[in-house]
């Protein structure tokens, strides 16, 4: 007679599946970091111009990877109408307002306020139900989270005191601050659309690059990239940081830990700034090495605490 089957101990059922996302979610922040990089290999190409063309790319990517993974399109007929809006207002308003902010402010000091969104996204995620994960914050996310913000406000601060700018907030300030709102607002809503398949994702991608596309013939003169790196670089960029890596996303704000992904987003613009390092497009410093300690010791408190 064969031995009964012990049932899985509650500790652990669902670990795997968590620590599966939350990897994926950690990917998706190796990808994000890239995406500077790539930029200084693209050439001056309009902003809505190579954000309608790299989710272009990002759409042809997944329309492949789900037919070849034997994915069911029809699936898609039962999302709500709430995830697709969702999608949409998560992709495109955050990259317009993205794109507006580095217009018309100085790109350091957009990037920093824009990097309020981890931070944010610790601190949204006590207001989810009990159902889809929410529960009282701790204060080591918290703590993790402010020392996440302070590598990011060190690493770009002393850029910006080197490139020795002075000067007042502006439009393109509050620009990046509605795109912190709601890159963090949409990431947490995610959690209540889990049962969205991440396919979804592709539909949003593709509703980004055509309004993109509009906004560029209407604002933007075309400049198409010079020569085979350049086409390169914005292909990587539509099958990477512009493409998996959103799907990827999706699927930890869905089933991971959200508040030790948030915390670990700091780790963007830190690798950025050491891959650019690497290249030889900007040097290090101190305060890169400084900051590299601030998220970590912020991403191991989040861990402790969660």
């Amino acid at each position: 007679m064969a031995a009964p089957t012990q049932p899985t101990p509650p500790s652990q059922a669902g670990t795997e599946p968590v620590r599966a996302a939350t990897l994926q979610g950690f990917a998706a922040i190796a990808l994000w970091s890239s995406l500077a990089a790539l930029t200084t290999l693209v050439g001056a190409i309009p902003p809505f111009q190579l954000a309608a063309i790299t989710f272009a790319i990002a759409t042809a990517a997944g329309l492949v990877l789900a037919r070849l993974r034997g994915q069911d399109f029809a699936a898609l007929r039962a999302v709500p109408a709430g995830a697709w809006l969702l999608g949409v207002y998560g992709l495109l308003t955050y990259h317009v307002c993205y794109f507006l902010a580095l217009a018309t402010a100085p790109a350091l000091e957009a990037n920093l306020i824009n990097y309020l969104w981890p931070l944010l996204i610790v601190v949204l995620s006590a207001a989810l139900p009990a159902a889809a994960g929410g529960r009282r914050l701790g204060i080591k996310s918290i703590v993790g989270a402010a020392l996440g913000f302070a590598a990011t406000a060190l690493l770009l601060g002393s850029a910006a005191g080197r490139a020795g700018r002075e000067g007042g907030l502006g439009i393109g300030h509050a620009a990046a601050l509605v795109a912190a709102i709601v890159w963090s607002t949409y990431s947490v809503g995610s959690r209540l659309y889990a049962a969205v398949p991440s396919l979804a994702v592709t539909g949003s991608c593709a509703a980004t690059a055509l309004c993109a596309g509009l906004l560029h013939l209407a604002f933007e003169p075309t400049v198409w990239p010079a020569g085979p790196v350049a086409w390169a670089a914005v292909l990587a960029m539509g099958l990477g940081p512009v493409g998996i890596a959103f799907t990827l996303w999706d699927r930890a704000m869905k089933h991971g830990n959200m508040r030790l992904i948030g915390v670990a987003s700091y780790a963007t613009p830190l690798l950025s700034t050491l891959l650019l390092t690497l290249t030889g497009k900007t040097e290090a410093t101190p305060a890169l090495w400084l900051a590299a300690c601030l998220v970590s010791a912020g991403a191991l408190l989040a861990g402790r605490d969660t």
